[in-house]
C-alpha cells in the first residue's frame, strides 16, 4: 500500500512537470510535437528538414518526395540528461539515374571521411568500413535505428563512425524516377560501446 501511494505522488510529480505542445498543419494533422518533462524532451518535426541541415548538398534538380508515406522530411530530437538522439531525414526524387545520383553523393559523403556502399547488410567492395568504424551492419541493431528496414533493391552509402553517420539510401524501384533518402543520424553516448559489448 505504501509502495503504490509513494509510486501515485512520483506520477503525479512527473506529470505536473510535463508540458506537451501540438503544432498542427494547415490540413489538421499534427505535423510538430514537442513533449518536455523535469528529465528531458523529445521534439518530432515533419516536413521542415532541408538537405542542407543534414549536412549534404540537394542533388541538382531534385524535388523533395512525399514517397508512400506521405512526409517529404523528418526531424526528431531526443534528449534526457547527457543522453541525446538526433534523427534527421528528407526524402528526395529526380529523373536523372541512380548512377548519377550514386556518383554526385559518394563524393558529397566523402567531406565526412571514407565512404562505404551497402546492399543491406552486405558490403560492396571496398572498404568494407569507413576509418571511424562504420560498417553496413551498424544499422542492423536493437537501437531502433530509423533505417534498419531497407527493401530489396536499396543501395546505401554511409560515412562517418557508429554514433556520428551521414547515409544517402537509393531506393530501389519500378519507375523511371530515382527515389533517396538522405539521412544524418546521432546516437547517444556509449553507443559505440554498446555495439561491440563492452558497455
Amino acid at each position: 500500500m505504501r509502495e503504490t501511494a509513494l509510486g501515485l505522488s512520483l506520477l503525479a510529480v512527473v506529470l505536473s512537470g510535463c508540458k506537451v505542445q501540438v503544432d498542427k498543419s494547415s490540413n489538421g494533422d499534427g505535423d510538430n510535437v514537442k513533449i518536455a518533462t523535469p528529465f528531458g524532451g523529445i521534439s518530432v518535426n515533419k516536413d521542415q528538414t532541408s538537405a542542407a541541415e543534414i549536412g549534404l548538398p540537394a542533388y541538382p534538380g531534385s524535388m523533395l518526395d512525399t514517397g508512400n508515406d506521405g512526409n517529404r522530411s523528418a526531424k526528431v530530437d531526443m534528449g534526457f540528461g547527457s543522453w541525446k538522439l538526433r534523427v534527421k531525414t528528407a526524402n528526395y526524387s529526380t529523373a536523372d539515374n541512380r548512377d548519377q545520383v550514386l556518383n554526385f553523393y559518394r563524393k558529397a559523403l566523402s567531406q565526412y571521411g571514407g565512404v562505404i556502399e551497402c546492399a543491406g547488410d552486405k558490403p560492396i567492395g571496398m572498404p568494407v568500413t569507413t576509418g571511424e568504424g562504420l560498417s553496413c551492419n551498424e544499422s542492423n541493431n536493437d537501437h531502433g535505428s530509423p533505417h534498419n528496414n531497407y527493401k530489396s533493391g536499396d543501395l546505401q552509402l554511409k560515412a562517418g563512425s557508429p554514433r556520428h553517420q551521414h547515409i544517402v539510401v537509393l531506393h530501389g524501384g519500378s519507375d523511371s524516377a530515382t527515389h533517396f533518402s538522405l539521412i544524418a543520424l546521432d546516437l547517444p553516448h556509449g553507443f559505440d560501446n554498446e555495439q561491440q559489448g563492452t558497455n
